[in-house]
């Protein structure tokens, strides 16, 4: 077989083929696919780079805060790796489809600074249509007016399912700006108990297809009383509202998790990897 050139930057005018490839896959491209459909493939609009290998798009890895390998055979894979390498890490992770993110990272592995982190076991998983279970009424959007109410959920969220305290390095202004665009777009759900919040999700990306819904979290004192299950049905119920599919991907060893989701209506379509830097 003919070797392929090296990955090359794409721009604007490889939108419609960059596109198909991510109808493609529409589940598991979603956080590349909602990125694409609001900036296209400029660099500076994106917050990120689209890297392609083959003049049919064989090969396609999204390159910004995270590294999301999106297809690509072995060949396409160390393609992308030399780019990177070249670039040096920028990303806080490697995520996306295991058979890409680990194969790319036994290339990258050598030459980047140790993972904190290999989460090489994710089910990726997905429920087209309204969930199997009530959701919980009392679960809603969260105002801007109480993000500073909704925040300390989301930071417990982050340090205990990330492993680090998300105001590290500049006071947590990045991260509370993020939680914040996040509230603003409607996308930030919450259950409020005496102003507290006891269960917390978003929707952290928005294809025209899928929702991925991620961040999901219930207050230490309410666990076991079925929150995080009927919370998160009412994230999907939204979601089957304005018709779109909703997935999330969950730690293989995080059982509790997996059976909630599976009583919500969610199946297995894959397996995720995410590096941790």
């Amino acid at each position: 077989m003919l070797r392929l050139a090296g990955a090359r930057l794409l721009d604007d005018r490889d939108r419609a083929g960059v596109r198909a490839v991510l109808d493609d896959d529409p589940v598991a491209a979603c956080m590349v696919a909602a990125r694409v459909e609001v900036a296209g493939l400029d660099p500076w609009r994106l917050g990120g780079e689209l890297w392609a290998v083959g003049p049919r798009f064989d090969g396609l890895c999204f390159s910004g805060a995270n590294l999301v390998p999106l297809r690509g055979d072995r060949a396409a894979l160390r393609s992308f790796a030399d780019r990177a390498r070249r670039h040096g890490r920028t990303c806080s992770s490697v995520v996306g489809r295991a058979e890409l993110v680990l194969p790319l990272w036994d290339d990258l592995a050598p030459h980047w600074a140790p993972a904190r982190e290999v989460r090489a076991d994710q089910p990726l998983m997905a429920l087209a249509g309204p969930p199997a279970v009530d959701p919980d009424p009392y679960v809603r959007a969260v105002q801007p007016a109480e993000l500073d109410r909704y925040l300390p959920a989301a930071i417990a969220m982050f340090t205990e399912e990330v492993g680090i305290d998300p105001r590290l390095g500049d006071g947590g202004v990045g991260y509370r700006a993020r939680v914040a665009e996040l509230v603003a777009a409607g996308r930030a759900f919450a259950r409020f108990e005496n102003g507290e919040v006891v269960f917390k999700a978003e929707i952290g990306a928005l294809s025209g297809q899928v929702g991925q819904i991620q961040g999901v979290w219930v207050h230490p004192g309410r666990r076991g009383h079925g929150l995080g299950t009927t919370g998160t049905a009412a994230v999907a119920e939204r979601l089957a509202a304005m018709g779109r599919v909703s997935s999330l991907y969950v730690n293989g060893f995080n059982h509790v998790a997996r059976a909630a989701y599976k009583r919500i209506g969610f199946t297995q379509i894959g397996s995720f990897a995410t590096i941790l830097f």
